[in-house]
């Protein structure tokens, strides 16, 4: 569970750096996902979860 809660913690981390230092940048890329279609925003995000999960199979073996 600790290993949980610090990576939900350096999600905050990131994302809290990402709106402090590029704003206006991350304003324009939300403008621009509203352009995207439901399913390829879907798709992306598994995709990226699919990922995230072999990543940490790999790292944790």
């Amino acid at each position: 569970m600790t290993d949980f809660l610090t990576a939900l913690a350096l999600v905050l981390v990131i994302e809290g750096l990402f709106l402090a230092i590029l704003p206006h940048r991350l304003r324009q890329i939300v403008a621009m996902l509203e352009q995207i279609p439901p399913d390829h925003l879907r798709l992306g995000g598994l995709v990226a979860a699919g990922l995230g999960v072999f990543c940490v199979w790999l790292l944790r073996g």
